[in-house]
């Protein structure tokens, strides 16, 4: 995102360009500050296993291919593609068939630090044409064949009915664009003074939401292509409890309390203007399970399974809960993790820096009413063809 003057518009195409988790494995990456998703998905594997259960076993001569959208580049993507091959394996066994062999594809965006997520790959077992039940067998490799698909999940990803389980969590959440109204000071919708839909006005709300609605219409109609007929789809984001919208629950704590004074304070010090403020917004929204529900039935080619919020806990992994700055620390590599790489491009890394060390500040003298207060909410959707 390049500086921008008073009524740019941040071009759609950055967004996708330069959107993804925080690469590398230092303190403020991702793949650092992803324990919380894991300790999430894994509170959720009875349910992504009950989706598992009604997938068609196809021909074990046609290799069976799982998908993971949004993978980003922390061990989480690794843990879950194991988890649903070695469950559809035992369903093979089990219905007394010889299971295939596995192909999973590992998709985000092109910024993605698809590096990171081939070092953390296990070696693959199957050397010198070994079965698939040696390659199962040993531990400490995968028994999969595994690819990296770089680009957006709103469009075609995959050749049609190629797919027999896509999973995706903790990214629906994330829209392709900021809608252009809330950037434009002519607009009812510009959310000014502000970096989050959190506590916005109902214009704002609005366009999120209808950006978030039509962000969800198109993935649905890519994997309506893609997916084979006898697949499903396991889908995980963020949600919310509440009607209104701009009470954004667990992502409104975090991006709309002590985030949102941290960018107040760079402007009161002089060291960015309103303006650069004001042109920032987190392209993140929280559906609540109308929102979600409405897209899904109005694109009529899925059958909804299972559609639930389903409590998540805090997004702080923390080892000494009483020790604020520890808490503190937490929070902004929480922030940092997912939102940094667009903090940096908007501002530089220096400004970068000093924006999260308020954010750190500010919530250490807050840091035991974060603890009790910040809960993420997800939502489950199970979905297959209707």
């Amino acid at each position: 995102m390049a500086p921008m003057g008073d009524n740019v518009v941040v071009p759609n195409i950055n967004l996708e360009k330069l959107l993804s988790m925080k690469g590398g494995k230092g303190e403020g990456s991702y793949a650092n500050n992803s324990q919380a998703q894991a300790l999430h998905a894994r509170s959720m594997l009875h349910l992504l296993e009950e989706a598992l259960d009604s997938v068609h076993l196809s021909s074990p001569e046609v290799p069976f291919v799982v998908v993971d959208l949004g993978c980003s580049c922390g061990s989480n993507t690794i843990y879950i593609i194991d988890v649903i091959i070695k469950h559809m394996v035992k369903r093979y066994e089990t219905s007394g068939y010889e299971p295939p062999e596995f192909s999973a594809f590992f998709s985000d965006l092109p910024s993605n630090d698809f590096n990171t997520l081939f070092q953390l790959l296990p070696p693959l077992a199957n050397n010198g044409g070994s079965s698939m039940e040696e390659c199962l067998a040993s531990n400490g490799h995968r028994s999969y064949f595994a690819a990296g698909v770089p680009g957006s999940f709103y469009r075609r990803l995959f050749p049609t009915r190629s797919i027999d389980v896509f999973h995706s969590a903790f990214s629906l959440h994330w829209l392709s664009q900021m809608p252009e109204s809330v950037l434009d000071r002519r607009s009812t919708a510009y959310n000014k003074g502000r970096v989050f839909i959190h506590g916005a006005g109902e214009s704002t709300a609005n366009a999120y939401r209808k950006q978030f609605q039509t962000d969800l219409a198109e993935f649905l109609r890519a994997r309506s292509i893609e997916m084979k007929r006898g697949g499903s789809m396991f889908l995980v984001c963020l949600g919310r409890t509440s009607v209104d919208p701009t009470d954004q629950g667990g992502a409104g704590l975090l991006f709309g309390t002590h985030f949102q004074d941290a960018w107040d304070d760079l402007v009161q010090e002089s060291l960015i203007s309103v303006e650069k403020r004001d042109n920032f917004n987190i392209p993140v929204y929280a559906p609540s399970l109308q929102d979600f529900k409405e897209v899904v039935e109005a694109d009529g080619s899925f059958t909804i399974n299972k559609l639930e919020v389903f409590k998540g806990g805090s997004p702080l992994v923390v080892s000494r809960p009483d020790d604020a700055s520890e808490v503190g620390r937490a929070l902004a590599n929480s922030c940092r993790s997912v939102s940094g790489v667009l903090v940096d491009a908007h501002i530089g890394d220096k400004l970068s820096e000093e924006l999260f060390l308020r954010v750190a500040s500010r919530a250490t003298s807050h840091a035991k009413e974060l603890l009790e207060q910040l809960q993420f909410f997800h939502i489950v959707a199970s979905l297959s063809f209707a």
